[in-house]
C-alpha cells in the first residue's frame, strides 16, 4: 500500500515550474512595490495556485536583478498581507486561503465577443516546399538545439520506469484525446509561474511539437478564402504547413519591434498571425509590451487568431523574461505553443498548445479523430519530472552553460573586429543570436572561407521571403561540447581579420 504523502512533501511536490516571468517596473515604481505587485496579482489571478511553492528570496533577486533583501520585504508584506506562507524546511508558498475580497480583482475579461472556429477544411495540394536548414548538433554553428550530453539522462530513466510501473488500465487505454490529464496539470502549473498564463489543464493539449501544433491549427481554422500571416523573416517551417490550407499566405516585415501590427492593418480578410514575441525567429528581437497590446488590440479588431510560438523562452541569461503574449489575452484570441523538445532532448517529441476555450472542443475532436502521437509512459514520466522539480533544476543546471558558451562566442569576435564594432541582436536568451557584419566583410566570402574550415553559418536572407536585411549570420552555439567550441571559437577569431582585411 503507498504511504500518504506528509505535509511537507505535499507542499514540496506543488511547485509548478522554475522561474516568475517579470513585467516592466513602472515608473517612479519603488522595487520592492513591483515585485510585491506581480505576485499579488498572479496569486488573485490563479496563475499562482494556492499551495504553489515559489522560488527562493535569492532566487528571484539574481534572474530579477535586484537585491535580497528587496526581495525578503516583499515576501514579508505578502505574508503579512495573508498571501504568502513560509514553513522551515519546505519554502514559500501561496496560502491555502487567500482573503475573497481580493478575487474580482483579478477576473479575466469575458464579455468581449471571440471568433469562432470554422469547420475542418481540405487543404490545398500541390504547395512547392522548399529546402529547410535543420538545427544540427555538433556542428560549427548551425548547433541552435538543446545539448543532449546536459540532460539528466539517469533521473530520465528512472521517471520513465516509475511510470511503466504506475501506469493503470486505464491510462493504456489512450481514452484522453488531449493528452495526459496528470501531464496537462503540470504544464498549466508550470505555465503559470514561468510564462505567467492563467490556465487550466482543459485548456491544454499535448503535442509532438510545435509544428504539429501549426499543422492542427491550420486544418482546425483555415479554409481556402483565409489569408495567414507569418513573419519576415520567420520560423521557416510555417508557411509551408499553413499555405497547404489558406488562399495566402502574406510575409509581414519586422521592425526593430517584432511583427509590424502596422502592416498588418493594412491586410484585410487575416484569419491567422503566426508570432514569436519572446525571442524572434531569426532576429531574436524582443516584443516589447507596448507592441503586444497593439498586436492583441488588431487581433481583436480582426476577427483573427494568433499563434504564440514560445520555443526557448526558458533560456533568457541576462534577465527573467517576460511573460508571455498569452498572459495578456483579456479576449481569449492566443494559442500559445511550446515544446520540451528544446529544453530536454530533441526526440523526446512531446510538446503542448494553450488553447481558448472556444477552440477546446473543435480540438478535442480533432485529436479524437487523428490520434494520438506521444506515448502515455513518456508522458507519466515528464509530469513527475515536472512535478517533482527535476525539470526546474536541469533548465538551472543548462542555463548558466549556454550563457557561456554564448559569451565564448562573443568574446571571439569582438576581439577580432575591435572594441565597439560588434552588432549582434538576440543574444539575451535562447540558443542564438545574430551576428549584423560591418561594411568590409563580404557576406559570401565570408561563408565560403568558413567552409573550408568546416564552420557553417545561415544567413539572414535565408529566412526572408521580401524582406531586405542588411548582411547577418545567425550563430548557434548551445549544442557544442565546450572543448570543440573552444576549438571552433579560434577558428573564427582568426578567420574574421583575414576576411575584413
Amino acid at each position: 500500500m503507498t504511504r500518504p504523502l506528509s505535509r511537507a512533501s505535499q507542499l514540496r511536490r506543488t511547485q509548478s515550474s522554475l522561474d516568475l516571468a517579470a513585467e516592466p517596473i513602472q515608473g517612479g515604481e519603488l522595487k520592492q512595490a513591483w515585485i510585491y505587485r506581480q505576485i499579488r496579482a498572479r496569486i488573485l489571478e490563479g496563475v499562482l495556485a494556492k499551495g504553489a511553492r515559489l522560488p527562493s528570496t535569492r532566487h528571484l533577486a539574481e534572474r530579477w536583478q535586484v537585491s535580497r533583501a528587496t526581495v525578503d520585504l516583499a515576501y514579508d508584506q505578502l505574508r503579512s498581507e495573508g498571501y504568502l506562507v513560509s514553513t522551515a524546511g519546505s519554502g514559500t508558498h501561496v496560502a491555502a486561503k487567500v482573503p475573497d475580497q481580493f478575487f474580482d480583482a483579478g477576473a479575466r475579461a469575458g464579455d468581449s465577443p471571440r471568433p469562432q472556429a470554422k469547420p475542418p477544411r481540405r487543404g490545398i495540394s500541390g504547395v512547392d516546399v522548399a529546402q529547410l536548414v535543420a538545427s544540427v548538433p555538433d556542428v560549427p554553428f548551425l548547433a541552435r538545439v538543446a545539448d543532449p550530453s546536459l540532460f539528466p539522462l539517469d533521473r530520465w530513466r528512472k521517471e520513465l520506469q516509475v511510470g511503466a510501473r504506475r501506469v493503470t488500465a486505464e491510462q493504456l487505454s489512450d481514452s484522453e484525446p488531449l493528452g495526459l490529464h496528470a501531464l496537462r496539470v503540470q504544464i498549466a502549473r508550470y505555465l503559470g509561474v514561468a510564462r505567467g498564463i492563467s490556465c487550466d489543464a482543459e485548456q491544454v493539449v499535448v503535442l509532438s511539437g510545435i509544428r504539429q501544433g501549426l499543422d492542427l491549427c491550420a486544418r482546425l481554422l483555415l479554409s481556402p478564402e483565409d489569408r495567414v500571416m507569418v513573419e519576415d523573416p520567420g520560423y521557416l517551417h510555417a508557411a509551408p504547413i499553413f499555405s497547404r490550407h489558406a488562399r495566402e499566405v502574406i510575409h509581414v516585415p519586422i521592425d526593430a519591434q517584432g511583427f509590424s501590427v502596422a502592416h498588418a492593418r493594412r491586410r484585410a480578410g487575416v484569419r491567422l498571425a503566426h508570432v514569436t514575441p519572446a525571442h524572434q525567429a531569426p532576429t531574436g528581437i524582443t516584443m516589447p509590451v507596448s507592441r503586444r497590446l497593439a498586436l492583441l488590440s488588431w487581433a481583436e479588431e480582426a476577427d483573427c487568431w494568433l499563434i504564440e510560438d514560445d520555443y526557448d523562452s526558458e533560456f533568457s541569461y541576462d534577465s527573467a523574461p517576460l511573460p508571455a503574449l498569452k498572459s495578456l489575452d483579456a479576449a481569449d484570441r492566443v494559442i500559445h505553443c511550446g515544446s520540451f523538445n528544446k529544453t530536454m532532448f530533441a526526440a523526446l517529441r512531446i510538446g503542448y498548445a494553450v488553447l481558448p476555450e472556444k477552440l477546446v472542443p473543435e480540438f478535442r475532436k480533432a485529436r479524437h479523430v487523428t490520434g494520438r502521437s506521444t506515448g502515455v509512459i513518456e508522458q507519466l514520466a515528464l509530469a513527475n519530472f515536472l512535478e517533482s522539480g527535476a525539470f526546474a533544476r536541469h533548465v538551472r543546471r543548462s542555463r548558466p552553460v549556454y550563457a557561456q558558451r554564448r559569451d565564448m562566442v562573443l568574446q571571439a569576435l569582438s576581439d577580432a573586429l575591435g572594441p565597439g564594432r560588434l552588432h549582434v541582436s538576440g543574444e539575451q536568451s535562447g540558443f542564438h543570436f545574430v551576428w549584423w557584419l560591418p561594411p568590409e566583410i563580404d557576406l559570401a566570402a565570408f561563408q565560403r572561407n568558413a567552409s573550408a574550415r568546416g564552420l557553417r553559418f545561415q544567413a539572414i536572407s535565408d529566412f526572408c521571403k521580401r524582406a531586405v536585411l542588411p548582411p547577418g549570420l545567425v550563430i548557434g552555439y548551445a549544442a557544442l561540447e565546450d572543448k570543440a567550441l573552444i576549438r571552433h571559437v579560434e577558428e573564427l577569431r582568426q578567420l574574421v581579420p583575414r576576411i575584413s582585411g
